[in-house]
């Protein structure tokens, strides 16, 4: 069975999230960078080797698969969001990178049975609607012996307290709320996901932000990160004025002599397929 005839589309429930991670388009390669030490890492424990065949699913602008491209990986990167796809697909053709990128659901993906040597997502697939269903096709799509590396923000980090400072200037929650992201902050919620199909260890690691002053942070997530872009745009002037004051008031909370450096933490987690 090939891939052409697995095509499957975006799922209704995730239509809206792809949309919102799109808006990002090329500026979002600004949020890779801010997470590049962390990405390294995951692909360091990956250890991808010449001819294996990687997925980096959410992969974003690319910025993790072409890490594991110049290790001699056949890599194929898979994102819901289709604007961030176009600039990864640009940005490996600049390098000369033969890396294949698919649109795809993290919750249902166009691919076969244990069609990869191993699966690496960087704060990607965290933010899968239904956390279940994406756990699952991580398992599925694995080959038995196979690995994944994932890295997850932590529960409690700096990370989630800024989803915090955004979620006080939305309009209205969900009913039933979504689950959230950062569950799989929870090494609890890592077994609970992935240990009837992998066997898990883990590894604390902190990644360091860091901007010139606590507006340009606001200048590149409201401008390259799809959920604050998006939450931005949908506020009127005052409401959009006052989410920028506790965005960067947030960020000024990590002033140093020479700017901000904000520390999040995270795990990676490696799973070697049963």
């Amino acid at each position: 069975m090939t891939t052409s005839t697995l095509t499957r589309t975006i799922q209704p429930h995730n239509e809206r999230p792809a949309s919102v991670w799109s808006t990002g388009g090329p500026a979002y390669e600004r949020i890779s960078q801010g997470i590049a030490d962390a990405i390294e890492h995951a692909v360091v424990r990956l250890d991808p080797k010449p001819g294996e065949r990687v997925l980096d699913l959410s992969t974003g602008t690319g910025w993790g698969s072409r890490l594991v491209a110049r290790r001699g990986a056949q890599v194929t990167g898979v994102d819901i969001a289709a604007g961030l796809l176009d600039v990864a697909r640009d940005k490996a053709r600049a390098e000369g990178l033969a890396i294949e990128y698919v649109h795809g659901d993290a919750e249902s993906l166009p691919f076969e049975d244990g069609q990869f040597d191993a699966v690496i997502s960087t704060f990607g697939v965290m933010f899968a609607s239904r956390p279940e269903a994406a756990a699952t096709e991580l398992a599925r799509v694995c080959r038995p012996g196979g690995r994944i590396v994932l890295a997850t923000w932590l529960s409690g980090s700096t990370v989630e307290t800024m989803f915090h400072v955004m979620r006080r200037h939305m309009p209205g929650t969900p009913n039933p709320p979504a689950p959230s992201p950062f569950e799989w902050g929870s090494l609890e919620r890592l077994r609970d996901l992935l240990g009837g199909a992998f066997r898990l260890q883990f590894e604390n690691g902190t990644s360091f932000y860091r901007e010139p002053t606590a507006t340009a942070a606001w200048d590149t997530f409201s401008t390259g990160y799809g959920p604050t872009r998006a939450l931005a745009s949908s506020l009127d002037e005052h409401a959009r004025a006052a989410l920028r004051r506790d965005f960067i008031t947030f960020h000024e909370g990590f002033q140093t002599e020479l700017g901000i450096c904000v520390p999040r933490e995270y795990w990676v987690t490696l799973g070697v397929r049963g």
